[in-house]
């Protein structure tokens, strides 16, 4: 029965946040998230820094400095926490990913959903994702997902791939290895079907290791 909990608390929260999106407008709707979001990143302490200054870096994020990448295009702020052992996803090819995450609602603050956590620490996100020249599509497993649990959708969030182009996918072969490990701020037009639905941003925490 608390397993349930978690996801038929969003419900809750989706359910609230359409009754007061009765009386808001999309723009007004988007400008509460981008003001969420501003307000998140003076809180944390994060210190955008422009994709030109990443490339700049050599695609590292400073984490002493608290550095997040702005990509402009869509609105996903990263930082890098671990690139990760392995390699990078190649052209043309299709892997397995394994996902452990938790999921930050930031116009709720909140925590949303977390497979780190010990109602669902038994289950480990498993996406299908394929390299198009670097274009990134992804699907989730709808036996072993409790993203697809919560939103009843196999759609990866378009802000979950952006890593991808960053980060190596590898399986940990000894003590130094380590698997990839991000931070994103991820906006409703990048986010889950509820993100979407009911425009709020989302901050995730997440791993990625390559499936066997």
């Amino acid at each position: 029965m608390k397993k349930h909990l978690n996801i038929l608390s969003l419900l809750a929260v989706a359910l609230l946040l359409a009754a007061c999106h009765d009386r808001e407008t999309y723009a007004d709707q988007k400008d509460r998230e981008r003001d969420a979001i501003n307000a998140f990143i003076v809180k944390r302490g994060i210190n955008p820094i422009t994709e030109a200054q990443f490339e700049k870096q050599g695609f590292e994020t400073h984490l002493d400095r608290n550095e997040y990448v702005l990509f402009d295009a869509t609105g996903v702020y990263m930082q890098i926490e671990r690139a990760g052992c392995g390699e990078k996803l190649k052209d043309g090819e299709t892997a397995t990913v394994l996902c452990r995450f938790t999921e930050f609602n930031i116009l709720g603050d909140s925590v949303q959903l977390s497979n780190e956590n010990l109602f669902y620490s038994s289950i480990v996100d498993k996406m299908d994702v394929r390299d198009i020249s670097g274009t990134f599509t992804a699907s989730f497993d709808a036996a072993s997902s409790l993203m697809y649990r919560a939103y009843g959708s196999a759609s990866v969030p378009q802000g979950w791939l952006v890593p991808l182009s960053y980060i190596n996918l590898g399986r940990p072969q000894s003590e130094s290895d380590q698997v990839a490990k991000v931070h994103l701020i991820v906006p409703h037009t990048q986010g889950q079907y509820y993100a979407t639905t009911n425009v709020y941003p989302c901050f995730y925490t997440i791993t990625y290791e390559r499936g066997r």
